[in-house]
């Protein structure tokens, strides 16, 4: 029994207060889930530039003069310590080159999320403390996703948190639990797909990762996954434009959405948007099973 809430702005004066809306929502879903929580932000990407997430079990001694280090390897890079996680700036052409350096030089260091648009924050811990610890009330955006965990599946972990990252600017929530995920794992193992956990929620972010790098955009590879993905879940998806939602065809796990002409919302329960601008006013409705729902903001609703 996780909480998910996601929240996708189409009303660009509300984009100042995507963290306090977001925050908010998770908050009230925090008795869903106890173990850890996570928030992945989207915001305008700056012009040539990516960012890379990383978290430490040790901030202080990894991210002291993480950028000379960086640099000094002949990787240029702007680096922004937010407690146990730092935002790493870097040009755009050159994500391929980071994972390896900061193994070579900060081999404790954890990549969360990378891309143009994204930043991931989370940790074990209630919602109102991990949102405390980065300050996700202060931070703008375009859309989000968040997420309380009841860990079912793996250990109580940093990494085992969601949101699950497994391609640029993609990331994934879960409430539900996969039967097929080892057979999958081995599948897009082959394919070249790595992996940080045993958590079956990652091989649903890889999976759709796996997908969308064949062309598919987000709401065809959710299609894909109710032949490919087997048991209960619902998934809210986030991309750097884009926001999906998915219940199986069976959708025992709650959901409930709001629309209005300012913002799509998501939350595991109604409660989750009960605080939000409009929603005396909003077309509020369950997700159908087995029905995808998509937005992108650079694409007609």
């Amino acid at each position: 029994m996780c909480g998910i809430v996601g929240l996708f702005l189409k009303d660009r004066s509300l984009e100042p207060r995507l963290g306090e809306l977001l925050s908010d929502m998770l908050i009230t879903m925090t008795d869903r889930g106890p173990d850890s929580a996570g928030i992945a932000i989207y915001g305008a990407p700056a012009t040539g530039l990516a960012k890379v997430t990383a978290q430490s079990p040790n901030p202080t001694a990894d991210f002291a003069n993480l950028a000379t280090d960086l640099s000094g390897a002949g990787l240029p890079a702007r680096v922004t310590e937010k407690n146990t996680h730092a935002v790493i700036e870097i040009a755009a052409d050159r994500q391929g080159e980071i994972r390896a350096l900061l193994t070579r030089l900060r081999p404790s260091v954890r990549i969360m999320g990378a891309g143009e648009s994204v930043e991931i924050f989370k940790e074990v811990g209630l919602p109102g403390d991990v949102i405390s610890r980065f300050g996700v009330r202060a931070m703008g955006g375009t859309h989000g996703i968040g997420h309380t965990r009841m860990a079912t599946e793996s250990a109580v972990t940093t990494l085992g948190a969601h949101p699950f990252s497994t391609g640029p600017d993609q990331c994934l929530v879960h409430n539900g639990s996969l039967s097929n995920h080892n057979n999958l794992r081995r599948a897009l193992l082959r394919g070249g797909m790595t992996f940080e956990t045993d958590n079956d929620s990652e091989v649903a972010a890889a999976y759709l990762t796996a997908e969308m790098a064949s062309g598919k955009d987000l709401g065809e590879a959710l299609t894909g996954a109710l032949d490919d993905l087997d048991g209960f879940f619902t998934f809210v998806v986030g991309t750097r434009t884009g926001f999906g939602v998915l219940r199986d065809p069976i959708a025992c796990k709650p959901a409930v959405m709001a629309e209005t002409e300012r913002y799509v919302a998501f939350g595991s329960e109604y409660r989750a948007l009960a605080n939000l601008p409009g929603i005396e006013t909003a077309r509020v409705w369950e997700p159908e099973p087995a029905t995808v729902y998509f937005w992108d903001h650079e694409k007609a609703a």
